[in-house]
Parts: structure tokens; C-alpha cells; sequence
């Protein structure tokens, strides 16, 4: 499961990092808890790469109603390639999804509700989430609407402390090969939705006010306190 993320980094950073041009219009901010629905930003190629919004919660092209986008943020790697909501997707329209962080809850060391952490590179860097996407349009008419949806695969092992679900986070030898449009086989792109390798990544607590989709503030990615700076690591008790 990935129900909430963050990509704080600067556009300019974000766009060589994925190597594609700015966000037309500049329309990218600091973003410290993006919520299924609102608009994200991706990395499609089809011969160039580009950056773009779409919005988080896949709508199928075929679909009826626009509120199955709802359940569909997350596709599970292990039947993407049956399900009609993703099989010709994953053939055919696959993303990366910028972040640079996200957010998972567990039990609270109290026993009082879930504590939310926030998952991370220890570097700090922007990764990227393997995503499809696809286009509707609305029967009514108007603009049609791109929509996507987060891969999530088995937890490593320092995720697996906190959840029995991750999302697919792409290793950067691997973006490239999930970008190409000439790759059209599942046999050769499943295998890229491994769990990232977990001693490269890190998790800290942070505030429930993450809880809120409401809070986009900078204060939602500090660490509860100053005991927690020091981010928990594979092998750490």
C-alpha cells in the first residue's frame, strides 16, 4: 500500500534528475503530503521524456464511471498483467512517479493508535515509483483526463517492520528499461518491481498531522524530536 507521499525537491532538481524538461508553466511546489486524487507528477517517454501532472487514482480508458479512479491508486506487481485495469497499461503506458519520500503508519510505541513514519533514501534524493497511466474521457465531453497509478510490491526488509506491502521503487538502472516504449513484454518488465534494496533506504517518525490531507506544510517531514533525527536503519534495534 502507498496512500500518501512527498516530493519536496526543488523542479529544477527534479527535472535532471529524471532528465526531461521542467513542468510546463513552472507548476510544481514543494509538496509534503500528496493524497489519492490530487494531481502528481509523472515521467512518461515515447521517444522523449517528459514531465506531467496527471491525477493520482487510475481511470481506465473503457471505464464508466470516473470514481473507480478511487480504488485503483495503488496495482499490485503480481497481477498486473491479468487484471483489464492495468494488463494493456503495462504493456503500453507506464510511468515513473517522482518522490522523494512516503509515508507509512504503524503501531505506536504506546499502544495508542497508529504512529505515522515517513520512508526514505538515506541519501534524501528523488526516486521514482514505477506507475501506469492511462486517459479518459469524459462521456459529457470536455478535455479528456490522465490518470495514474503506484505499483506496490513485497516489503524489503526494513519495510517489512512496518507493513506487509511497499511501493515499487525503480533503482535507476532500472527506470530506463520501465520507461522504454519499445519493452512491451511482462516477462521482461515485472522482474524491474523488485523490493528496492533496503540498505539504501532509512524511515523516521513524524507527526500525526500527516493524517490530515489537509496538512501540506514542511513541518510533516521533520522528525517527532530530536531523539528520532537520527533516522532508523536496517540492522538497528
Amino acid at each position: 500500500m502507498c496512500g500518501r507521499f512527498t516530493l519536496t525537491a526543488d523542479p529544477e532538481v527534479v527535472a535532471r534528475r529524471f532528465g526531461a524538461p521542467p513542468v510546463p508553466g513552472g507548476g510544481s511546489r514543494p509538496r509534503y503530503n500528496i493524497a489519492p486524487t490530487q494531481s502528481v507528477i509523472t515521467v512518461t517517454d515515447d521517444g522523449t521524456r517528459r514531465l506531467e501532472t496527471m491525477r493520482w487514482g487510475l481511470i481506465p480508458h473503457w471505464a464508466k464511471d470516473p470514481r473507480i479512479g478511487s480504488r485503483l491508486i495503488n496495482a499490485r506487481a503480481e497481477t498486473l498483467a491479468e487484471r483489464p485495469a492495468f494488463r494493456e497499461a503495462l504493456r503500453h503506458r507506464r510511468c515513473l512517479i517522482p518522490a522523494d519520500g512516503y509515508y507509512e503508519w504503524t503501531a505506536s510505541p504506546e499502544g495508542k493508535g497508529r504512529q505515522p513514519v515517513r520512508i526514505l533514501l538515506q541519501t534524501g534524493e528523488p526516486f521514482a515509483f514505477a506507475g501506469l497511466w492511462d486517459e479518459w474521457q469524459p462521456p459529457e465531453g470536455g478535455p479528456p483526463v490522465r490518470t495514474c497509478t503506484i505499483i506496490t510490491t513485497a516489503p524489503n526488509e526494513l519495510v517489512a517492520k512496518l507493513h506487509d506491502r511497499m511501493p515499487a521503487m525503480l533503482t535507476p538502472e532500472a527506470e530506463a528499461l520501465w520507461l522504454d516504449p519499445s519493452i512491451t513484454e511482462p516477462e521482461r518488465l515485472l522482474p524491474l518491481l523488485a523490493p528496492y534494496p533496503a540498505e539504501r533506504m532509512a524511515w523516521y517518525p513524524v507527526s500525526t498531522a500527516v493524517n490530515q490531507p489537509a496538512n501540506d506544510v514542511e513541518q510533516l517531514v521533520l522528525p517527532l524530536s530530536v531523539e528520532a533525527q537520527s533516522v532508523q536503519t536496517l540492522g538497528e534495534k
